[in-house]
């Protein structure tokens, strides 16, 4: 099985980090993949993608144009990207960054409030990893013990200490997404 995922907002949202945790998760289980970020000269506050394969099979190419699935943390990316998701996709926007919601009828659309979640555990750093949380309710790419495995693999050791809340967070994210009913 191979998933072609795309994650885009704005720099300092934790795009990059995300891809990089998921495409690492995907190393733990011993999964084929790709992790190929995109950003702006202005980083943070610009905007940021990061195209992620995760794949059972060997992985032709990291260039994709069109995605399985689709994260959108802001209304920019969802206008470049929702045309971009393949029919019978999924896209996942967090609920804060959009003013106008997705309308294509051919894919699976998720909201996850996210951001409302992060101010609720006072933390606006888990942002993301709430976001990942509902990625994998919704498309179980990784396991989350893979997840947690990637973090102790991939975050400085200064940082272990927080890997529980990360986990909570990924949790949190997992009980919060809802179908798009439309």
């Amino acid at each position: 099985m191979k998933t072609e995922i795309i994650i885009s907002g704005f720099g300092g949202q934790g795009v990059l980090s995300m891809g990089k945790i998921l495409a690492y998760s995907g190393l733990m289980e011993d999964k084929e993949v790709t992790w190929m970020p995109a950003y702006g000269p202005e980083q943070r506050g610009g905007t940021a993608n990061v195209t992620v394969i995760v794949s059972d099979s060997r992985i032709s190419s990291p260039i994709l144009s069109h995605y399985d699935v689709a994260i959108v943390l802001n209304q920019p990316s969802l206008d470049k990207f929702e045309p971009k998701i393949k029919p019978g996709g999924i896209l996942i926007y967090d609920g804060y960054g959009i003013m106008n919601p997705p309308q294509r009828k051919d894919i699976t659309v998720y909201r996850i409030d996210a951001m409302n979640k992060a101010a609720e555990m006072k933390n606006s750093k888990v942002f993301n990893m709430i976001v990942l949380g509902g990625l994998l309710k919704v498309c179980p790419v990784v396991s989350t013990d893979g997840l947690n495995k990637a973090l102790y693999k991939s975050l400085p050791e200064r940082y272990h200490n927080l890997i529980p809340l990360n986990m909570k967070a990924v949790e949190e994210g997992m009980k919060i997404i809802e179908k798009v009913e439309r």
